[in-house]
């Protein structure tokens, strides 16, 4: 398969951590300064308008920091999220770390 982008689901409740504490997070630790082939790109996946607006205002944060740099981060709609093989699963966790 050459053509999909490695990610994660994340399931969360909102009355515990919003989408953008998750997104601020992610931010952290996502470098968004390089092109990479669609395998390893920088994205973030909406399942609606309200996560999208949220996506953009995280991205145009990571772009307000970037001191002139260029940012790429796709923001796209949710669309079928196929779980990878079983030994990928749990992958840093695996090797003593992990969120």
């Amino acid at each position: 398969m050459k053509d999909h982008t490695e990610s994660l689901l994340v399931e969360f409740d909102p009355n515990v951590i919003t989408y953008e504490d998750i997104l601020l997070e992610w931010s952290k630790m996502d470098y968004p300064y390089s092109t990479s082939k669609v395998q390893y790109r920088s994205a973030i996946f909406c399942v609606d308008e309200d996560q999208k607006e949220v996506a953009e205002g995280i991205v145009d944060g990571i772009r307000a920091s970037s001191n002139g740099r260029d940012v790429y981060v796709d923001i796209e709609p949710v669309t079928r999220f196929y779980k990878a093989e079983e030994y990928h699963q749990d992958f840093l966790a695996g090797r003593g770390g992990g969120l």
